[in-house]
């Protein structure tokens, strides 16, 4: 499309394209006590477990809508014989997503002698 100048010279005009705007309803329902806990653990040190015996130590990040865990600044660590000579020497591994599935603890350093995780084992944490 052409308009003129006051000049009497053509000039493009250019139309925007179409924005696709959605409209969100307001929530109707508050968050539940157990994502408000999980927003309380954003930025804060997770050390995870998973089923090979590989932990990772990293800053929790979020989780998607599986339950898969996001850390990033992570580190990871192999215990058991297959850990090699190195094995106590951690390797910085950046972000790391981790399946739900495969997770066997979790746990979150806390003020004080507290402590949050999920557990398979009675075996004493890192962080007590």
């Amino acid at each position: 499309m052409r308009a003129w100048t006051k000049d009497g010279l053509a000039a493009a005009v250019m139309s925007s394209p179409p924005v696709a705007t959605v409209v969100r309803s307001p929530r109707t329902t508050q968050p539940t006590a157990n994502v408000e806990r999980l927003k309380g653990m954003l930025k804060q040190t997770l050390r995870i477990t998973v089923t090979d015996g590989r932990i990772f130590i990293g800053t929790f990040a979020g989780t998607d809508k599986q339950l898969n865990i996001l850390l990033i600044n992570t580190d990871e660590y192999r215990v058991g014989p297959d850990a090699g000579p190195d094995g106590g020497d951690g390797r910085y591994v950046g972000q790391v997503m981790t399946p739900w599935r495969l997770v066997v603890r979790v746990e979150l350093r806390m003020g004080g002698d507290q402590k949050q995780g999920r557990s398979t084992s009675d075996e004493d944490s890192m962080y007590a």
